[in-house]
């Protein structure tokens, strides 16, 4: 079999190693570019608004429809041991460590990591970023930074918007339909909740999901084919790479952070 020769094996790795190199570069002078990004706040500002006002309305109804499930779901189980009253301390923990984060980050690559795979791509394709090299305009620093910085702004805003909603939704389930006392519901949350040792672990979480997303959209959109169907494939492997790359990040980011 070719795939089980020696060289095909070498060549295929050495290619993987390749690609590894030129996104850690990537990834590298993105970062470096954050002084003159910042300076740029008009750039800057149309990126924060179009990746996270445009999905602000999935986020909001997302995180409504999570607080009821989590409510509905969470008093049944409290309510077999007599804790029904730790519903509120339940709902905002759930929330605010884990699926605040990790949800807006799924939500996040499915429609802004898209939009940016395609934007990019539709730029190669038309062949404007190749204009703009031609132009001794550099395109990382005039299309890729903002963007990027704008994805790793955004991010945790709307974990944090997902979050509230969500809360607000675990209350109008468990006060409003279900009865459990409102000052039960707020109390066992207030005292139960820490700011930083929950709620800064959650804003940490969202900040480098809003890296990996952002990033992998771009990488993608910047190194696909200029072609239709490589703009498609692009768009396609953006969903896949950031979604994996949130879980796994979770997961090793959560054992780190609460196992202590």
């Amino acid at each position: 079999m070719k795939w089980l020769q020696p060289a095909f094996v070498g060549q295929a790795v050495r290619l993987k190693v390749a690609d590894i190199g030129y996104a850690t570069r990537l990834f590298l002078r993105l970062v470096g570019m954050v002084a003159p990004t910042f300076r740029r706040g008009r750039l800057l500002s149309e990126q924060i608004f179009f990746l996270g006002n445009y999905s602000l309305a999935i986020i909001v109804v997302s995180g409504l429809f999570v607080g009821f499930v989590l409510s509905l779901q969470g008093y049944y189980i409290l309510q077999r041991y007599g804790s029904a009253e730790a519903l509120g301390l339940m709902v905002a923990l759930s929330l605010v460590r884990e699926l605040g984060p990790v949800v807006a980050a799924l939500l996040f690559a499915g429609r802004a990591g898209t939009a940016l795979t395609a934007g990019i791509g539709l730029m190669k394709a038309g062949e404007q970023l190749t204009a703009m090299e031609m132009m001794a305009v550099d395109p990382i620093q005039r299309v890729l930074a903002p963007r990027f910085w704008g994805g790793v702004i955004a991010m945790p805003l709307l974990a944090s918007v997902f979050s509230a909603v969500g809360i607000l939704g675990g209350w109008l389930v468990g006060v409003v339909m279900i009865g459990v006392d409102t000052g039960a519901f707020w109390s066992q949350m207030q005292n139960g909740v820490d700011v930083w040792q929950d709620v800064g672990n959650g804003l940490i979480k969202s900040l480098v999901f809003g890296l990996a997303v952002t990033f992998v959209a771009l990488l993608q959109g910047f190194e696909c084919q200029p072609t239709p169907e490589g703009v498609s494939n692009a768009t396609t492997r953006t969903v896949v790479m950031a979604s994996l790359a949130v879980l796994a990040l979770d997961f090793v980011m959560t054992a780190m952070m609460f196992s202590i």
